[in-house]
């Protein structure tokens, strides 16, 4: 009863206070964070901005009354497929406090008050005391943002997976420092006065474990973005991906850079078949 009043507790807040409720809605809401404003293709799960099939929902995440990214969500596997944004240059963020919001758009209206809620998505129980040595991992990171509202927009369960500790505060956390310095240092917004932008996609392959037989652990993580590169004066791309797999800390891992159709190559290998991440290969 005591997680079931937490859990109620939670989504009323959500309710009154519609500032922080995301939408589920078609990806044509929030197309901007996308490269030419075309979600990836990917046969059979999401094609022309469309998801096509019930377990696939598309996010435009909303917090304080201004969409911040877009998120392509499984609610079997309960974690996103992926997160995308717009980098628009190196910020001095602050780290948001560690509260996680969940969305209730997500979940049918409760017939009575017994019900069990949350089918459709991971809850902080979720991650409490678990076995796996897992934290909830970021695929939109709060350190990619543009402002500290947006870094606290980030903090939704529906743009966390399940990563290991240590890869998650190892070698993935310094993709993520290496990926901002490479993007502030090269990509630029070719129409607006050479302003740092690039279109940025961080997803999750999944796995065949599960967290607290509900939430799917990915076996991997990727991220890749694509900007006009000022060094070549053309469009380019960059990718990464790492297991999800724990770490000895003192290793210092790092995750190599990877070409865009390496990085579809391995995706269609491990998960499903990736026609293309960016609308026309970046190019």
């Amino acid at each position: 009863m005591k997680m079931l009043f937490i859990m109620n507790v939670s989504v009323l807040l959500l309710l009154i206070c519609p500032s922080v409720i995301s939408e589920v809605i078609d990806f044509s809401y929030c197309s901007r964070f996308f490269y030419q404003e075309q979600p990836p293709v990917i046969p059979g799960i999401l094609e022309n901005s469309r998801s096509m099939g019930n377990p696939y929902k598309t996010i435009c995440q909303k917090y304080e009354n201004e969409y911040r990214f877009a998120t392509f969500y499984n609610t079997t596997n309960r974690i996103p497929v992926f997160s995308a944004y717009r980098f628009i240059g190196k910020k001095i963020i602050k780290r948001p406090g560690n509260i996680w919001r969940i969305e209730p758009e997500l979940e049918p209206s409760p017939n009575d008050e017994m019900r069990v809620l949350y089918e459709n998505q991971a809850i902080d129980e979720d991650f409490f005391n678990n076995t796996y040595n897992m934290s909830r991992g970021h695929l939109y990171p709060s350190c990619h943002s543009c402002d500290n509202i947006t870094a606290n927009s980030t903090f939704t369960m529906t743009n966390a997976v399940p990563q290991k500790i240590n890869f998650n505060n190892g070698s993935w956390n310094r993709l993520e420092k290496t990926a901002i310095d490479v993007m502030d240092e090269y990509c630029r917004d070719k129409q607006h006065n050479g302003q740092v932008l690039a279109h940025v996609l961080t997803g999750a392959v999944p796995g065949n474990t599960t967290l607290n037989n509900r939430v799917n652990i990915p076996s991997h993580m990727w991220m890749t973005f694509c900007c006009y590169n000022i060094s070549s004066s053309s469009w380019s791309s960059k990718a990464y991906w790492g297991a999800n797999i724990e770490e000895n800390i003192n290793d210092n891992v790092t995750i190599s850079e990877r070409s865009l159709e390496e990085l579809q190559e391995f995706l269609s290998n491990v998960w499903v078949k990736i026609t293309k991440l960016f609308h026309n290969n970046c190019e």
